[in-house]
């Protein structure tokens, strides 16, 4: 059996940021959703044309960035945590 690699710390930012655009892209995603059937129906109820940049601007935008800093916090913390136990597991193993 080949001995256990040991854990790549550059491999760290490259997983955090790929785990922080497609998170923010998806929390965008969804929250645009939403927030475009909301516009429509708000404005079907008061009789007027929808305004989507409503949407876009003052809903799905603002969300989609504190989405994105939570993600990335989270993802960062967790990309830490598991380079350091993997880490610590690489080295108990080479001492067996």
């Amino acid at each position: 059996m080949p001995p256990p690699r040991s854990p790549r710390w550059y491999a760290i930012p490259f997983r955090v940021l790929l785990a922080t655009l497609v998170g923010t892209l998806l929390c965008f995603a969804v929250t645009l959703l939403f927030a475009i059937l909301g516009t429509v129906i708000t404005a079907k109820l008061q009789g007027i044309h929808p305004d989507m940049r409503i949407a876009y601007r003052y809903i799905a935008l603002p969300v989609a960035a504190v989405a994105g800093i939570i993600i990335f916090a989270l993802s960062l913390l967790m990309e830490i945590r598991h380079y350091r136990q993997t880490k610590a597991l690489a080295a108990i193993e080479r001492l067996s």
